[in-house]
């Protein structure tokens, strides 16, 4: 029997082992079901192109056109720039002194509104990166117990309760590693794309906020 099926095998109820391995099988599906939503909350839904968005709005707020860029930002409130650059440009629409601190505020009040959501479940990854890690190790041990039982109440079938219990040892740490790899990874790519995000939105708000009080 290969590797890969033995692997297998052991989601069985007839294996001793099983339960450790249904768990990082439960493991492994809601890492899967948390990095598809994110990745659709944080590329699909609150992603944008924010050099080109931008510079569409900082042109008009330098020529004054503050209605025409409120106008292009309410059209992407549903996107994480577009709502701060939104609540930014609401702040200063009709007024003749516009004043820094209370733009500041805007865009404050929607980046902690905003923000938040993007890292919303990400740090779940890492969590069940390290879980199925320790449980992977728990049914090691549990595998070497059954090992040692058998040496220990040695027997006819000595030799296959030995080998049954080494193979759950080492079946368990793989499939903990498995599990546990993939989710770090999803965990490690998702974390550096939101920062990244987060760290644009930052950078333009100031620039915006800049372009806004010094627009009039």
């Amino acid at each position: 029997m290969s590797t890969l099926s033995q692997f297998f095998s052991m989601f069985s109820p007839s294996e001793s082992g099983a339960f450790f391995f249904w768990v990082l099988g439960i493991f492994f599906v809601f890492a899967i079901a948390i990095f598809l939503e994110r990745l659709y909350v944080v590329i699909v839904k609150s992603n944008i192109n924010s050099d080109k968005f931008m510079g569409t709005i900082y042109a008009l707020v330098q020529k004054g056109e503050i209605d025409k860029a409120l106008a292009l930002a309410k059209g992407l409130q549903d996107k994480a720039l577009g709502r701060i650059v939104y609540q930014a440009l609401l702040e200063a629409k009709d007024k003749e002194i516009i004043d820094y601190r209370s733009v500041q505020n805007a865009v404050d009040e929607a980046s902690l509104e905003i923000i938040p959501k993007l890292n919303k479940r990400t740090p779940y990854l890492s969590t069940i990166a390290n879980v199925a890690t320790l449980w992977g190790l728990m049914g090691t041990l549990f595998g070497l117990i059954q090992s040692f039982e058998a040496v220990k109440n040695a027997g006819a079938n000595a030799s296959q309760a030995l080998a049954g219990g080494i193979a759950v040892a080492m079946l368990t740490t793989l499939g903990g590693l498995f599990v546990a790899v993939p989710s770090m990874l999803m965990y490690s790519w998702l974390n550096n794309t939101t920062n990244n995000m987060i760290s644009e939105i930052d950078e333009h708000s100031v620039k915006l906020i800049n372009a806004i009080t010094g627009s009039k």
